[in-house]
């Protein structure tokens, strides 16, 4: 049987062009192969140096004799300097104090001030009324117009709109007023070239939604130049930042060999070639050391889920991928024989992906979480299929068809409920069961992954032949053009950031640091195509990539 369902693929597709892509290739090779081993590893003073300076900066945390501006500073320069993870507990009990003490009615507190308590409290879950910024408002209910001399104030407040729920419309306010006058003080050069490098950068991503490692490589060049800066922080934070990108860059070398021993590059030519990226990508969803475990799997996971989403897009043909997907229903090694031999090679490396993560899992006592993974990994593929029928039939669905598919073949919920695989100090059972079933939790991360994606990926991916992207479905259904579309998805984008800024919101549903891993992977899609597609065209973000996982940090 399976000879002849071969036979008959064989004989309908032999003489039909495939569509590929024609991706570029790998931009690193094997420099992350090698760079590992020339790591130099701390010797004994640098790492007692190191734990000083962080016993160091644990006291000035704690330390009674700051007022709340100063520790609001404080905090806010360790978050962005990437050394919070060290002080947890520290910064929740200054954040609560600081929550306690009523110095927001005070009218001599600034603008700067509010804002950053505002934005620092909402960060740490405390529901912080947005009507402390009414004060900035004039009789007609509009910002102060004196208020754009304090420069560092509005960008404080365009930082803290970004930390606004649903309902907000101050907030909305906020962000439209200190937009427009930010970009003007740029545009007019009227503000030193430090703070005009600040703005830019927070424009082009505000603080809120960018990614923790690429925002402090960014303040580490940034914060120097401060004249209040705090040179026992800084050196810490220095060191800490090299210490970290050494993990990486070891865990790297062996995801690196990983890759090459699969050799997709030869076997699996027309898939983007993006194993360094994918890392850069998992590093955005968490970074700190003890996250190892879940890097390893994650890069695992999605560098399959990527090739496969390239086979269904860029290369197979229609009777090809419906074998394809009947066999991942299966899961099964017996289902392999019917497929073709490039898609013998790729569904192999799917069950064996997964056979090592279920090993790493089971030295944990872990395994019994694995199903949920393999269960969403196998909805992802079933949903390339029915984008593929629809493809191959030439049928543009109307939205109301698309939406509940596009939501699952975006790969954001497949990526979600598999990075709680690694994370094995908080996830368990019930974590899974509430990402899985937790249907408007799921709608508010998937609308921003699919969103972002159908608005910039669409005109590229119409031009080589591709599934109807969320644009052409929405002009199909609401006869409109498609700059009312990326409007209409933008707005829907923006309101779910507020959703996620909501779920952080004490008391949380599970703890902040299951909730952090779908948020920052929405971080990463953010990144990721806000200008266009840049993991498929990754030069975009080489410097960015360089500046996180290869250069170190001048001390």
């Amino acid at each position: 049987m399976s000879a002849q369902v071969l036979a008959t693929v064989s004989s309908s597709t032999e003489k039909t062009v495939r569509p590929i892509a024609g991706f570029h290739p790998n931009l690193w090779g094997d420099y992350f192969l090698t760079l590992a081993s020339d790591c130099k590893t701390d010797d004994t003073t640098h790492q007692e140096e190191y734990e000083a300076l962080k016993q160091e900066v644990r006291s000035m945390i704690t330390a009674t004799a700051d007022t709340p501006a100063q520790k609001l500073q404080l905090v806010d320069a360790v978050q962005r300097l990437g050394v919070a993870y060290h002080f947890e507990q520290e910064i929740e009990d200054a954040m609560e104090k600081i929550y306690h003490d009523d110095f927001d009615n005070n009218d001599d507190v600034d603008l700067y001030t509010v804002s950053l308590r505002f934005r620092l409290l909402r960060q740490q879950g405390f529901k912080v009324p947005c009507d402390v910024f009414a004060k900035f408002k004039d009789d007609e209910g509009k910002f102060k117009a004196s208020l754009v001399r304090d420069v560092h104030g509005i960008l404080s407040l365009y930082e803290a709109g970004h930390l606004a729920i649903r309902g907000e419309g101050i907030l909305d306010e906020a962000i439209a007023f200190t937009r427009t006058h930010l970009q003007s003080m740029v545009s007019q050069d009227v503000c030193p070239n430090n703070l005009a490098e600040q703005i830019n950068h927070t424009l082009d991503c505000p603080l809120r939604r960018a990614l923790p490692r690429v925002e402090t490589r960014f303040f580490l060049s940034v914060y120097p130049r401060d004249d209040k800066h705090d040179k026992t922080l800084l050196k810490f934070s220095k060191l800490d930042f090299n210490l970290v990108q050494r993990i990486h860059q070891k865990e790297l070398s062996a995801i690196t060999r990983w890759w090459k021993d699969l050799d997709f590059t030869t076997k699996l030519p027309y898939a983007r070639d993006r194993i360094v990226e994918l890392y850069f990508w998992i590093v955005g969803t968490y970074f700190e050391p003890k996250y190892t475990l879940a890097r390893k799997i994650m890069t695992k996971t999605i560098y399959t889920a990527s090739i496969i989403d390239d086979t269904f897009d860029a290369y197979g043909f229609f009777e090809e991928l419906k074998l394809f997907a009947e066999a991942v229903q299966r899961w099964d090694i017996g289902a392999m024989d019917i497929l073709p031999e490039y898609m013998k090679v790729l569904y192999k490396a799917l069950l064996d992906t997964f056979n090592e993560i279920e090993q790493d899992l089971a030295k944990e006592g872990r395994s019994s979480c694995l199903p949920y993974g393999k269960e969403k990994m196998q909805e992802l593929v079933q949903m390339y299929f029915v984008q593929a029928k629809w493809f191959s039939e030439g049928y543009v669905p109307t939205w109301d068809e698309y939406y509940p598919v596009g939501l699952v073949s975006c790969g954001y919920f497949m990526l979600a409920t598999n990075s709680f695989l690694g994370m094995c100090d908080v996830a368990n059972k019930e974590s899974f069961e509430w990402i899985s079933r937790t249907l408007r939790f799921q709608q508010r991360h998937q609308f921003i992954c699919r969103l972002r994606n159908d608005i910039v990926s669409h005109q590229f991916e119409q031009k080589r032949g591709h599934i109807a992207s969320g644009v052409e479905c929405y002009i199909k259904q609401y006869g409109v053009s498609a700059e009312e579309v990326v409007t209409v998805f933008t707005e829907e984008v923006e309101n779910a950031w507020k959703d996620m800024n909501e779920e952080f919101l004490k008391p949380t549903a599970f703890p902040v640091a299951l909730i952090e891993r779908p948020f920052n992977i929405a971080r990463v899609i953010e990144f990721l195509n806000k200008k266009g597609d840049w993991y498929t065209h990754s030069h975009a973000i080489k410097d960015q990539i360089a500046a996180v996982l290869r250069d170190p940090v001048t001390i």
